[in-house]
Protein backbone atom coordinates (compact mmCIF):
# COMPACT_ATOMS: atom_id res chain seq x y z
CA UNK A 1 0.00 0.00 0.00
CA UNK A 2 1.30 3.93 -1.02
CA UNK A 3 2.23 5.82 2.13
CA UNK A 4 -0.23 8.48 2.81
CA UNK A 5 0.84 11.66 2.46
CA UNK A 6 -2.55 13.55 3.69
CA UNK A 7 -3.07 15.36 7.00
CA UNK A 8 -5.69 14.10 8.89
CA UNK A 9 -5.35 16.96 11.21
CA UNK A 10 -4.39 16.64 15.07
CA UNK A 11 -6.69 14.94 17.56
CA UNK A 12 -6.94 14.97 21.13
CA UNK A 13 -4.65 12.63 22.11
CA UNK A 14 -2.27 13.90 19.36
CA UNK A 15 -1.41 17.20 21.53
CA UNK A 16 1.21 17.43 24.36
CA UNK A 17 1.92 20.22 27.17
CA UNK A 18 4.47 22.48 25.96
CA UNK A 19 4.16 20.77 22.43
CA UNK A 20 5.38 24.07 19.80
CA UNK A 21 4.08 24.29 16.41
CA UNK A 22 5.43 26.29 13.82
CA UNK A 23 2.42 26.35 11.35
CA UNK A 24 1.94 26.63 7.65
CA UNK A 25 1.54 28.60 4.85
CA UNK A 26 2.31 32.37 5.46
CA UNK A 27 -0.66 34.82 4.32
CA UNK A 28 0.60 38.08 2.62
CA UNK A 29 -2.52 40.71 3.23
CA UNK A 30 -4.00 42.39 0.67
CA UNK A 31 -6.03 45.60 -0.45
CA UNK A 32 -8.33 42.70 -2.32
CA UNK A 33 -8.18 40.93 1.35
CA UNK A 34 -9.58 44.30 3.12
CA UNK A 35 -12.41 45.21 0.24
CA UNK A 36 -13.77 41.76 0.53
CA UNK A 37 -13.73 41.76 4.46
CA UNK A 38 -15.61 44.95 4.08
CA UNK A 39 -18.00 43.57 1.44
CA UNK A 40 -18.42 40.35 4.20
CA UNK A 41 -19.26 42.57 7.30
CA UNK A 42 -19.86 46.11 5.93
CA UNK A 43 -17.16 47.60 8.49
CA UNK A 44 -16.73 51.37 8.28
CA UNK A 45 -14.37 52.41 10.59
CA UNK A 46 -12.32 54.92 9.09
CA UNK A 47 -8.59 54.28 9.90
CA UNK A 48 -9.03 50.88 7.75
CA UNK A 49 -10.68 52.44 5.21
CA UNK A 50 -8.90 55.03 3.51
CA UNK A 51 -5.26 55.85 3.17
CA UNK A 52 -6.37 59.68 3.04
CA UNK A 53 -7.44 59.25 6.76
CA UNK A 54 -5.25 57.48 7.98
CA UNK A 55 -2.04 59.61 6.29
CA UNK A 56 -3.91 62.36 8.24
CA UNK A 57 -3.35 61.05 11.66
CA UNK A 58 0.66 60.26 10.93
CA UNK A 59 0.32 56.62 9.33
CA UNK A 60 1.69 55.32 5.34
CA UNK A 61 -1.63 54.27 4.33
CA UNK A 62 -5.28 52.17 5.53
CA UNK A 63 -4.05 49.70 8.14
CA UNK A 64 -5.77 46.19 7.56
CA UNK A 65 -8.87 45.97 9.66
CA UNK A 66 -7.95 44.35 13.24
CA UNK A 67 -10.16 42.11 13.26
CA UNK A 68 -9.19 40.48 9.51
CA UNK A 69 -5.81 40.69 11.30
CA UNK A 70 -6.95 38.54 13.67
CA UNK A 71 -8.36 35.98 11.72
CA UNK A 72 -6.04 35.77 8.80
CA UNK A 73 -3.58 34.93 12.08
CA UNK A 74 -5.92 32.60 13.51
CA UNK A 75 -6.78 30.84 9.91
CA UNK A 76 -2.92 29.87 10.27
CA UNK A 77 -3.22 28.08 12.72
CA UNK A 78 -6.60 25.86 12.10
CA UNK A 79 -4.68 22.83 10.30
CA UNK A 80 -2.63 22.05 13.24
CA UNK A 81 -5.14 23.18 16.22
CA UNK A 82 -8.43 23.06 15.21
CA UNK A 83 -9.47 21.14 12.33
CA UNK A 84 -11.20 18.23 14.04
CA UNK A 85 -12.75 20.91 16.43
CA UNK A 86 -16.63 20.41 17.62
CA UNK A 87 -16.18 24.18 18.43
CA UNK A 88 -13.89 26.61 19.25
CA UNK A 89 -14.68 27.91 22.45
CA UNK A 90 -12.95 31.27 24.04
CA UNK A 91 -9.92 33.49 23.99
CA UNK A 92 -7.71 35.67 26.61
CA UNK A 93 -4.79 37.71 26.86
CA UNK A 94 -5.28 39.04 23.66
CA UNK A 95 -2.93 42.13 22.70
CA UNK A 96 -3.08 43.84 19.19
CA UNK A 97 1.25 44.61 18.38
CA UNK A 98 2.31 46.59 15.21
CA UNK A 99 -0.18 47.52 12.76
CA UNK A 100 -0.53 45.36 9.35
CA UNK A 101 -0.51 47.16 5.81
CA UNK A 102 -1.13 45.46 2.58
CA UNK A 103 1.71 43.86 1.27
CA UNK A 104 2.70 42.18 4.95
CA UNK A 105 3.04 38.67 5.03
CA UNK A 106 1.85 36.48 8.51
CA UNK A 107 3.17 33.59 9.78
CA UNK A 108 2.12 31.84 12.95
CA UNK A 109 3.00 29.15 16.07
CA UNK A 110 1.31 27.98 18.48
CA UNK A 111 2.60 26.54 22.17
CA UNK A 112 0.56 24.27 23.94
CA UNK A 113 0.04 25.50 27.22
CA UNK A 114 -3.41 23.31 28.62
CA UNK A 115 -5.40 20.23 28.14
CA UNK A 116 -8.36 18.76 29.67
CA UNK A 117 -10.13 15.76 28.43
CA UNK A 118 -14.35 15.60 28.70
CA UNK A 119 -16.26 13.46 31.39
CA UNK A 120 -17.50 11.73 27.52
CA UNK A 121 -13.99 10.28 26.77
CA UNK A 122 -14.97 11.36 22.85
CA UNK A 123 -13.86 15.40 23.24
CA UNK A 124 -11.29 17.18 24.85
CA UNK A 125 -10.35 21.20 25.54
CA UNK A 126 -7.01 22.49 24.41
CA UNK A 127 -5.22 25.28 25.23
CA UNK A 128 -2.87 27.28 22.81
CA UNK A 129 -0.83 30.26 23.06
CA UNK A 130 -0.69 31.61 19.50
CA UNK A 131 1.53 34.30 18.10
CA UNK A 132 1.18 36.14 14.77
CA UNK A 133 4.18 38.08 12.96
CA UNK A 134 4.90 40.13 10.00
CA UNK A 135 7.90 39.37 7.31
CA UNK A 136 10.12 41.35 9.61
CA UNK A 137 9.44 38.86 12.62
CA UNK A 138 7.46 41.86 14.90
CA UNK A 139 4.60 40.59 16.43
CA UNK A 140 1.03 41.72 15.29
CA UNK A 141 -1.20 39.52 17.54
CA UNK A 142 -0.30 37.28 20.51
CA UNK A 143 -3.44 35.38 22.62
CA UNK A 144 -4.73 32.27 23.92
CA UNK A 145 -7.96 30.23 22.48
CA UNK A 146 -9.21 26.85 24.08
CA UNK A 147 -11.18 24.32 21.70
CA UNK A 148 -12.75 21.37 21.98
CA UNK A 149 -11.44 18.85 19.46
CA UNK A 150 -12.54 15.19 19.15
CA UNK A 151 -10.61 11.94 20.10
CA UNK A 152 -9.51 9.66 17.77
CA UNK A 153 -9.94 6.38 20.24
CA UNK A 154 -12.43 7.84 23.07
CA UNK A 155 -10.31 4.81 24.97
CA UNK A 156 -6.64 6.73 24.41
CA UNK A 157 -5.31 7.40 27.62
CA UNK A 158 -5.13 11.03 28.32
CA UNK A 159 -2.96 13.33 30.13
CA UNK A 160 -2.75 14.76 33.29
CA UNK A 161 -5.25 17.83 32.95
CA UNK A 162 -3.72 20.88 33.43
CA UNK A 163 -5.61 24.19 32.76
CA UNK A 164 -4.08 27.12 32.76
CA UNK A 165 -4.82 30.42 34.73
CA UNK A 166 -5.00 32.98 32.28
CA UNK A 167 -5.49 36.88 33.29
CA UNK A 168 -8.61 38.44 33.83
CA UNK A 169 -7.46 41.54 31.01
CA UNK A 170 -4.55 42.83 29.12
CA UNK A 171 -3.24 45.72 31.13
CA UNK A 172 -3.69 49.14 29.91
CA UNK A 173 -0.02 50.04 30.94
CA UNK A 174 0.51 47.05 28.06
CA UNK A 175 -1.25 48.25 25.06
CA UNK A 176 0.29 49.19 22.30
CA UNK A 177 -0.07 52.31 20.67
CA UNK A 178 1.42 52.79 16.94
CA UNK A 179 4.25 54.94 17.06
CA UNK A 180 4.14 57.19 14.43
CA UNK A 181 0.59 58.26 15.31
CA UNK A 182 -0.64 61.58 15.60
CA UNK A 183 -4.08 62.21 16.08
CA UNK A 184 -3.63 66.16 15.62
CA UNK A 185 -5.09 65.89 12.07
CA UNK A 186 -7.93 63.19 12.95
CA UNK A 187 -11.62 64.31 11.56
CA UNK A 188 -14.45 63.12 13.95
CA UNK A 189 -16.85 64.46 10.86
CA UNK A 190 -15.44 61.79 8.34
CA UNK A 191 -14.66 58.94 11.26
CA UNK A 192 -18.73 59.34 11.73
CA UNK A 193 -19.30 60.62 15.17
CA UNK A 194 -18.50 63.63 17.88
CA UNK A 195 -18.38 61.39 20.31
CA UNK A 196 -15.04 60.86 22.01
CA UNK A 197 -13.06 58.84 24.63
CA UNK A 198 -14.08 61.71 27.67
CA UNK A 199 -17.84 61.03 26.44
CA UNK A 200 -18.37 57.78 27.61
CA UNK A 201 -18.70 56.47 30.99
CA UNK A 202 -18.41 53.24 33.03
CA UNK A 203 -21.55 51.28 33.18
CA UNK A 204 -22.81 52.95 30.05
CA UNK A 205 -24.64 50.40 27.69
CA UNK A 206 -25.09 51.45 23.95
CA UNK A 207 -27.27 49.19 22.12
CA UNK A 208 -25.94 49.68 18.52
CA UNK A 209 -29.20 48.89 17.12
CA UNK A 210 -28.27 47.62 13.87
CA UNK A 211 -29.30 44.23 12.78
CA UNK A 212 -27.32 41.84 9.90
CA UNK A 213 -28.65 38.54 8.76
CA UNK A 214 -26.67 35.92 7.89
CA UNK A 215 -25.97 34.14 5.12
CA UNK A 216 -24.57 30.58 3.99
CA UNK A 217 -22.34 32.17 1.79
CA UNK A 218 -20.83 34.76 4.28
CA UNK A 219 -19.42 32.32 6.44
CA UNK A 220 -18.64 30.16 3.13
CA UNK A 221 -16.60 32.87 1.73
CA UNK A 222 -15.20 34.56 5.32
CA UNK A 223 -13.71 31.09 6.23
CA UNK A 224 -11.94 30.52 2.84
CA UNK A 225 -10.57 34.12 2.77
CA UNK A 226 -8.88 33.32 6.10
CA UNK A 227 -7.74 29.85 5.18
CA UNK A 228 -10.16 28.28 7.53
CA UNK A 229 -10.43 24.79 6.57
CA UNK A 230 -12.48 23.91 10.37
CA UNK A 231 -14.20 21.04 8.97
CA UNK A 232 -17.61 22.11 11.39
CA UNK A 233 -17.80 25.26 9.19
CA UNK A 234 -17.53 24.28 5.12
CA UNK A 235 -18.03 20.28 5.31
CA UNK A 236 -21.66 19.52 5.04
CA UNK A 237 -20.85 15.73 4.68
CA UNK A 238 -19.55 16.09 7.77
CA UNK A 239 -21.54 18.56 10.17
CA UNK A 240 -24.92 17.31 8.50
CA UNK A 241 -24.40 14.24 10.53
CA UNK A 242 -23.44 15.82 13.46
CA UNK A 243 -24.83 17.61 16.44
CA UNK A 244 -26.46 20.12 15.05
CA UNK A 245 -27.18 18.62 11.15
CA UNK A 246 -25.99 21.74 9.57
CA UNK A 247 -22.68 23.62 9.40
CA UNK A 248 -21.53 25.74 12.32
CA UNK A 249 -21.32 29.59 11.32
CA UNK A 250 -17.34 30.37 12.12
CA UNK A 251 -17.17 32.25 15.33
CA UNK A 252 -15.09 34.28 14.55
CA UNK A 253 -17.56 35.90 12.12
CA UNK A 254 -20.13 36.58 14.42
CA UNK A 255 -17.12 38.22 16.42
CA UNK A 256 -16.36 40.79 12.92
CA UNK A 257 -20.30 41.72 12.91
CA UNK A 258 -20.55 42.68 16.19
CA UNK A 259 -16.82 44.98 15.88
CA UNK A 260 -18.49 46.07 12.57
CA UNK A 261 -22.20 47.31 14.48
CA UNK A 262 -20.55 48.52 17.20
CA UNK A 263 -19.72 51.93 14.41
CA UNK A 264 -22.92 52.57 15.57
CA UNK A 265 -22.52 54.08 18.79
CA UNK A 266 -18.23 54.15 18.88
CA UNK A 267 -16.89 54.78 15.57
CA UNK A 268 -14.07 56.58 17.00
CA UNK A 269 -12.99 53.34 18.21
CA UNK A 270 -10.06 53.49 15.65
CA UNK A 271 -8.06 50.47 16.71
CA UNK A 272 -8.71 47.23 18.71
CA UNK A 273 -5.93 46.92 21.03
CA UNK A 274 -6.78 44.03 23.55
CA UNK A 275 -9.33 40.86 23.63
CA UNK A 276 -9.40 40.37 27.04
CA UNK A 277 -11.91 37.70 27.14
CA UNK A 278 -14.27 36.25 25.04
CA UNK A 279 -16.73 32.98 24.86
CA UNK A 280 -19.18 31.79 22.15
CA UNK A 281 -21.62 31.10 24.46
CA UNK A 282 -24.22 29.32 21.80
CA UNK A 283 -23.98 28.79 18.03
CA UNK A 284 -25.02 30.63 15.23
CA UNK A 285 -26.25 29.27 11.60
CA UNK A 286 -27.00 30.77 8.47
CA UNK A 287 -30.62 32.62 8.59
CA UNK A 288 -30.18 34.18 11.81
CA UNK A 289 -29.92 37.63 12.27
CA UNK A 290 -27.30 39.52 14.67
CA UNK A 291 -27.39 42.23 17.08
CA UNK A 292 -25.12 43.83 19.90
CA UNK A 293 -24.90 46.04 22.15
CA UNK A 294 -21.62 47.07 24.18
CA UNK A 295 -21.29 48.26 28.04
CA UNK A 296 -18.44 50.17 28.96
CA UNK A 297 -16.05 48.12 31.62
CA UNK A 298 -13.44 50.48 32.37
CA UNK A 299 -11.54 53.83 31.10
CA UNK A 300 -8.05 53.90 30.85
CA UNK A 301 -5.46 56.90 30.37
CA UNK A 302 -2.04 56.13 28.01
CA UNK A 303 1.37 56.50 29.44
CA UNK A 304 3.16 59.75 27.28
CA UNK A 305 0.06 59.53 25.11
CA UNK A 306 -2.40 62.56 26.14
CA UNK A 307 -4.25 62.09 22.70
CA UNK A 308 -5.52 58.32 23.09
CA UNK A 309 -7.80 56.93 25.28
CA UNK A 310 -9.06 53.13 26.34
CA UNK A 311 -12.10 52.12 26.29
CA UNK A 312 -12.52 48.20 27.81
CA UNK A 313 -16.03 46.90 26.62
CA UNK A 314 -17.71 44.32 26.69
CA UNK A 315 -19.87 43.61 23.79
CA UNK A 316 -23.02 40.83 23.58
CA UNK A 317 -24.11 40.03 19.63
CA UNK A 318 -27.47 38.40 20.06
CA UNK A 319 -29.23 36.21 17.38
CA UNK A 320 -32.77 36.56 16.28
CA UNK A 321 -33.69 38.94 18.97
CA UNK A 322 -32.76 43.01 19.26
CA UNK A 323 -30.36 44.30 22.25
CA UNK A 324 -33.00 46.59 23.47
CA UNK A 325 -33.19 44.46 27.14
CA UNK A 326 -29.45 44.03 26.68
CA UNK A 327 -29.75 40.20 27.89
CA UNK A 328 -26.40 38.18 29.68
CA UNK A 329 -26.50 35.78 31.52
CA UNK A 330 -28.58 34.76 34.81
CA UNK A 331 -27.16 33.98 38.06
CA UNK A 332 -25.92 30.92 37.23
CA UNK A 333 -23.75 32.09 34.55
CA UNK A 334 -25.90 30.54 32.18
CA UNK A 335 -26.81 32.76 28.73
CA UNK A 336 -29.78 32.66 27.01
CA UNK A 337 -30.03 30.64 24.23
CA UNK A 338 -30.46 34.00 22.10
CA UNK A 339 -27.26 35.01 22.98
CA UNK A 340 -24.15 33.64 20.60
CA UNK A 341 -21.29 36.25 21.66
CA UNK A 342 -19.70 37.71 24.66
CA UNK A 343 -16.40 39.71 24.32
CA UNK A 344 -14.62 41.38 26.50
CA UNK A 345 -11.97 43.94 24.77
CA UNK A 346 -10.55 47.00 24.62
CA UNK A 347 -10.25 49.39 21.55
CA UNK A 348 -7.82 52.93 21.66
CA UNK A 349 -10.20 56.18 21.05
CA UNK A 350 -9.66 59.89 20.66
CA UNK A 351 -9.29 62.33 23.32
CA UNK A 352 -10.26 65.53 23.36
CA UNK A 353 -7.01 66.69 25.89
Amino acid sequence: MAAIKTNPGNFFEDFHIGQEIQHAVPRTVTEGDAALYIGLTGSRFALSSADSFAQNVGLPGATIDDMLAFHMVFGRTVADISLNAVANLGYAAGRFGVPIYPGDSLTARSTVIGLKENSNHETGIVYVHSVGLNQADEVVLDYVRWVMVRKRDRLAPSPEALVPQLPEKVAMADLEVPLDLDLSGYDTVLAGSPYLWEDYAVGEKIDHVDGMTLEESDHMIATRLYQNNAKVHFNQHTEGQGRFGRRLIYGGHIISLARALSFNGLANAFRVAAINGGRHVNPSFAGDTIYAWSEVLEKGELPDRRDVGALRLRTIATKDLACGDHPGPDSTGKYPENVVLDLDYTVLMKRRG
